[in-house]
């Protein structure tokens, strides 16, 4: 234990040095780290989640900076902190005017998130353990954008450094889902992945998430793969859990490792970690933006969205992930939207429990909104983990026929719980007992058609009962907390930084309106965000 904490005593000394004089610490600190007395501490954590047995991955990979290295030991440092104020916690449509008027070039603007990556990620103690992958082309395409950059006919999203959940397609890079049994996985591009790059979007890697998209192991951390390790918080490293499945996502963001992310929900996966590290996230209308090339869970209720530091960025990278784009109508509504007149319903239990609701209702009230208090309808979603189970049963062997490379030896659900079991330490730690709950589930085709049926009815019936009885905009959530009732009723949902708790946690409002109404989303979120401009960046990551 002495040993332990000498070595963690030298590394903190280490790496005070190195910001001190402003220096890449690289990888110094972390060859001879040793993990083993920060999980001892974490056993004491009050959540039971959050008591790993590991943070750093064992499966035993190079770290993705590594390509970069000549490249940014040559970007002085100097210039690093030059560009800070003109880039952390600034818009797409701030960074473009940048790039406009010469202060920075696309080709800058991507090293400096590969600077800020290697200089936090590289050290054990700032380590967020978001990013599995980076695209060692980066460089190359951002200077490709300078040159040929016409700005007038550019789509906002053009230049711009973005990183995707891995598990979404993106040519040239690994797509693995967080699981070692996917580890060699190269396919295409998805569909959302193809039109980011079609605008002119620069993907500059991959990040981690729960594996398995968080239907894999039962009460495991939130944001753990055996691929990437255990996903940290920067609003509370080791101390808040970073929400999932789109963990990384939502990480990245809030850490300023990249402009925007893309994650994916089918039941609060991008509203959970938005709503933790205090970032903007979209869960669209279940088929408003393509599933293919996605390693899934449902079919029926899958869908990637947009994560952000504000909603307008929200907006442009979700409008550039469509095939038909409507930039220049959306930016124009965003940009003149107003709260008042519209109407909210809100739930009685949280404003009477939740300040930060309380607070946000209030808000609301001030600049002209109608708000009703409501009380939440009381339905049971049985069969949900039906549903889920008999789809990824289908769905994910159809995925890997139609994109798994060569390199992966597995084809079904029990072919994967078999591989895990050859080496259980490094491939599934803690359990993998959703995979076994999908292979005991002997439901029929028919018997799930009818529990979509009834889910669908159910998750309408809860938000239109409400909707419709006061002719409502949307209906206001905290965080997650009825993500599953929109996941089976398909509506959408977006998530907006509402304040901090007094501990410094992150909380997020949450519309949820009825399908096909992202843009009127957009619209209350701006508004909402213009009245309550309360995001700030983590502390330790600025």
């Amino acid at each position: 234990m002495k040993s332990n904490f000498m070595k963690s005593f030298i590394a903190i000394a280490l790496f005070s040095l190195c910001l001190a004089c402003k220096t890449d610490p690289k990888q110094e600190v972390s060859d001879n780290y040793e993990e083993s007395t920060e999980i001892l501490e974490q056993q004491e954590h009050p959540n039971k989640r959050m008591r790993y047995k590991l943070i750093q991955s064992r499966y035993k990979q190079e770290e993705p900076w590594q390509v970069f290295d000549e490249k940014l030991d040559s970007f002085p440092v100097r210039r690093y902190e030059e560009l800070k104020s003109s880039i952390l916690g600034r818009s797409i449509i701030q960074i473009q005017a940048s790039v406009a008027n010469n202060e920075f070039s696309y080709e800058e603007l991507t090293l400096f998130y590969l600077y800020r990556i290697r200089y936090y990620e590289g050290n054990p103690l700032t380590s967020l353990h978001s990013i599995i992958e980076l695209n060692p082309e980066v460089i190359a395409l951002a200077r490709e954008m300078d040159l040929e950059r016409k700005s007038d006919k550019n789509h906002e999203v053009y230049g711009i450094p973005v990183l995707l959940k891995d598990n979404i397609g993106a040519s040239g890079l690994h797509t693995t889902a967080g699981a070692v049994a996917l580890a060699e996985n190269m396919p295409e591009d998805a569909v959302v992945t193809r039109n980011l790059k079609a605008k002119g979007a620069i993907i500059l890697g991959k990040v981690n998430l729960s594996e398995w998209a968080y239907f894999f192991c039962d009460g495991c951390p939130l944001g753990y793969s055996a691929i990437g390790g255990q996903t940290l918080n920067p609003y509370g490293r080791k101390v808040f859990e970073t929400g999932g499945s789109s963990s990384g996502s939502g990480v990245v963001v809030a850490a300023n490792y990249a402009v925007g992310a893309v994650g994916t929900e089918t039941a609060g996966s991008i509203l959970s970690p938005s709503g933790q590290n205090s970032v903007v996230g979209l869960k669209p209308t279940v088929g408003v933006l393509s599933q293919n090339g996605i390693v899934p869970i449902s079919s029926t209720l899958d869908t990637p969205g947009p994560m952000t530091g504000n909603v307008m960025d929200n907006f442009i990278i979700f409008d550039a992930m469509k095939d038909v784009s409507e930039l220049n109508m959306g930016l124009d509504v965003l940009q003149k939207s107003t709260l008042k007149g519209k109407r909210f319903g809100v739930f009685k239990d949280l404003v009477q429990e939740d300040s930060l609701y309380s607070r946000s209702v209030g808000f609301l009230k001030e600049n002209g909104a109608v708000v009703i208090e409501v009380e939440a309808p009381k339905l049971s979603l049985d069969g949900f983990i039906t549903l889920l189970n008999i789809d990824m049963k289908n769905d994910l062997p159809a995925y890997l026929e139609a994109n798994a490379t060569e390199g992966v030896a597995v084809k079904t659900i029990e072919e994967v719980v078999d591989f895990n079991l050859k080496d259980s330490i490094v491939r599934v730690p803690y359990n993998q007992k959703l995979f076994e709950g999908i292979i005991s589930d002997t439901t029929t085709s028919e018997q799930l058609e009818d529990i979509k049926i009834d889910l669908e009815s159910k998750g309408r019936s809860y938000f239109n009962s409400i909707l419709d009885t006061h002719d409502l905009d949307a209906v206001l959530s905290i965080n997650n907390y009825h993500a599953a009732f929109a996941a089976v009723a398909k509506y959408p949902a977006l998530i907006v930084p509402m304040g901090y708790k007094v501990s410094g946690e992150p909380v997020g409002l949450t519309f949820i309106s009825k399908p096909f109404q992202e843009m009127k989303l957009y619209e209350l979120g701006g508004a909402y965000e213009r009245i309550n401009p309360i995001r700030e960046l983590p502390k330790n990551y600025q």
